[in-house]
């Protein structure tokens, strides 16, 4: 019988066909029969907003947290002992707290997760240029020909990003090792937290059978009601059906699913993957009618979406205004422009005459703003010849950025802002998107 080779997760050295590490006596061991052939990875950060949390302050360290806020918010994502009560990412807060009552609840601080980030992003890329980011706190990595300049396996290499992550940024990581994206991406979930998994392609077929088909990247509830009512319950279902039968029952999703099920997926890892909106949004307390506190509310989005298109490099040629009224309704209003911007006055602006659009006695819970068709920021905002102001304006802007980014994002606030009612819980950041404080948009900044 062939020996699978192994090493410590722990000290990295080859482990043997021991229990434990030989050399520092640690259980945690990757031991494979592919182990050092594969070279596919999906990295995903262990409850990333909580596990921050509880890395600035100790006092967190031992008890179930939750990030979210305001009684009618959701969750955004909790620690571990939360998870282990049943409170799960987008619940209602007022539900995760019937089951976690000891619970402590933690506003949302994304411009500190989003530096977090990048710093956990800024490791990947040492390891190779092939990151496919799927959000701040994930991505997939192509290690594939990196051997010799780490003089260690993709496995290897990883474990070591793992290990130095957790001593240097103080957060762990869960790493998913596999042939492709799809099984890379299953394995990352199998053995959290400061997991390390791999499914090897010999074993794919297998691994995956005996498992729901929703379990299959984009087949949401709808998808697998549909598959149900056609006899597709497991995924050993799809493997036994022909793909000409799947074909011309699903047509082209047909042929992705029975693929799928094989543990088949071509699909490369790309790190030019395409951001398309940046957006941000915020859910209130208690619903509001006013055009004013509504005003206020978009003023602050706009800031930060601001914020985030200029930190990634970003302009939009559309903008986007989102509402949801008090019984749910969900209403998007957009508008083009004739030059990308990436200034937040510009943003606020148009944003806001969508907003008087809709201001008519209704009660919204939720307001947003979002920018799309993304550009080159070269070509975003140009000097206005006929509007000398809004020229300035944006000159302003853009030197109140670079104040904030040396004595911080308080040094600089703006008539509006200022001038915010202080209604109490008029609103809450939303916990789906990341968003970045940032510039508020009116003339007349001025030095606190």
């Amino acid at each position: 019988m062939t020996r699978e080779p192994a090493f410590c997760r722990d000290c990295l050295k080859d482990a043997g066909a021991a229990p434990r590490c030989p050399h520092c006596g640690s259980p945690r061991l990757a031991r494979h029969g592919e182990l050092h052939t594969l070279h596919i990875a999906h990295i995903d950060c262990d409850a990333f907003y909580a596990a921050v949390e509880k890395r600035d302050d100790p006092a967190l360290r031992d008890v179930p947290v939750i990030i979210g806020g305001g009684k009618r918010g959701v969750v955004s994502t909790c620690c571990y002992l939360a998870r282990v009560k049943g409170v799960r990412s987008a619940m209602p807060m007022f539900k995760a707290l019937a089951l976690c009552p000891e619970a402590v609840v933690v506003k949302p601080n994304m411009a500190k997760y989003v530096a977090v980030g990048r710093q956990v992003r800024e490791r990947m890329l040492a390891l190779t240029p092939l990151v496919e980011p799927l959000s701040i706190d994930e991505a997939f990595l192509d290690l594939a020909g990196t051997e010799r300049l780490h003089g260690a396996s993709p496995a290897r290499s990883l474990a070591r990003l793992a290990r130095e992550v957790e001593a240097e940024i103080g957060i762990t990581l869960s790493i998913g090792l596999a042939a492709n994206k799809f099984l890379a991406k299953i394995a990352s979930d199998l053995d959290k937290p400061r997991g390390f998994a791999i499914i090897g392609q010999s074993e794919a077929a297998a691994f995956l059978a005996p498992r729901d088909v929703g379990t299959i990247w984009g087949v949401g509830k709808a998808t697998q009601e549909r598959l149900a009512r056609e006899g597709f319950r497991l995924i050993a279902d799809l493997q036994a059906a022909d793909e000409t039968v799947l074909m011309r029952r699903f047509g082209a999703e047909g042929l992705r699913l029975g693929r799928l099920a094989r543990g088949i997926d071509p699909r490369p890892v790309n790190p030019e993957r395409e951001t398309k909106s940046v957006s941000t949004e915020t859910t209130f307390d208690n619903d509001i009618r006013d055009f004013r506190e509504l005003e206020q509310t978009l003023h602050k989005l706009a800031g930060k979406v601001s914020t985030r298109l200029k930190a990634a490099g970003f302009a939009g040629r559309t903008i986007t205004l989102k509402l949801k009224t008090a019984d749910f309704r969900l209403i998007t209003r957009s508008r083009s422009l004739e030059d990308p911007t990436r200034l937040a006055h510009r943003i606020f602006d148009h944003a806001r005459e969508l907003l008087r659009r809709e201001v008519d006695g209704r009660a919204f819970r939720l307001i947003g703003v979002g920018v799309s068709e993304l550009a080159d920021p070269a070509l975003a905002d140009p000097d206005d010849l006929v509007d000398v102001q809004a020229t300035k304006r944006g000159k302003a802007e853009l030197a109140a950025d670079a104040l904030r980014a040396r004595f911080g994002h308080s040094v600089v606030e703006h008539g509006i802002a200022l001038d915010a009612p202080r209604r109490p819980g008029s609103g809450r950041e939303s916990t789906d998107r990341p968003a970045i404080s940032g510039t508020p948009p009116e003339a007349g900044a001025r030095r606190k």
